[in-house]
């Protein structure tokens, strides 16, 4: 597809640009459908800019396509720089729609980095909006509790609407570093078992 480079991604970035969940972004890779549009790189796999349409294109035909078929008209989407439909009998493809939502998706990643910052001497370094002390993954979390972005811009008017909605797609190319909170160890253990006794069973006070 015209108006694609050859930038790379890592697949965490190319869930949150193409909308495909992370887990299928790795299914798809696998299968090998992206083939000449993967590369390893400091021993993680990253795809090129020019392979997610085919990304989003293989994850949208999971499920109308067989196998055979779906490799060949995602083939067909990847190999040509100058596509704008494929064809794998009897499904015929615009991928001008697809390109477009991907190229929005690219955009929306853009500005979210843009309006991130780290600094050493700012809450250690974690990503925050820039000009405040707001961490980025905080009001991502917020949102995916179910808070409204009005919600949360209540809570933080320093923050803009937009700035509140690009959080959710900074977090997601993004993930927040670090292993995730456990429980406490008395949370661990199992419950001990008890018994109900009679207030009259107690010992009386001396």
């Amino acid at each position: 597809m015209p108006g694609f480079n050859s930038e790379v991604l890592t697949a965490n970035e190319a869930a949150a640009v193409t909308a495909v969940p992370l887990k299928q972004v790795h299914r798809i890779i696998d299968a090998g459908l992206l083939r000449g549009r993967v590369e390893t790189r400091r021993g993680s796999r990253v795809i090129v800019q020019s392979g997610l349409v085919g990304l989003r294109l293989a994850w949208l035909t999971a499920d109308t396509l067989t196998p055979a078929a779906r490799r060949r008209i995602v083939e067909s989407a990847i190999t040509s720089d100058t596509a704008t439909v494929v064809a794998a009998d009897p499904l015929k493809v615009d991928l001008k729609p697809i390109a477009s939502e991907v190229k929005a998706g690219l955009s929306r990643l853009k500005k979210a980095n843009a309006m991130v910052t780290r600094e050493p001497g700012v809450l250690g370094g974690q990503p925050v909006f820039a000009g405040t002390r707001v961490l980025v993954h905080d009001i991502a979390d917020m949102l995916a509790n179910g808070d409204t972005a009005e919600a949360v811009h209540a809570a933080y008017p320093q923050l803009g609407l937009k700035q509140i909605e690009l959080a959710a797609d900074y977090a997601l190319a993004y993930p927040r570093r670090g292993r995730p909170p456990t429980k406490p160890a008395w949370r661990a253990s199992p419950a001990k078992s008890s018994r109900t006794i009679r207030l009259g069973d107690l010992p009386a006070a001396s």
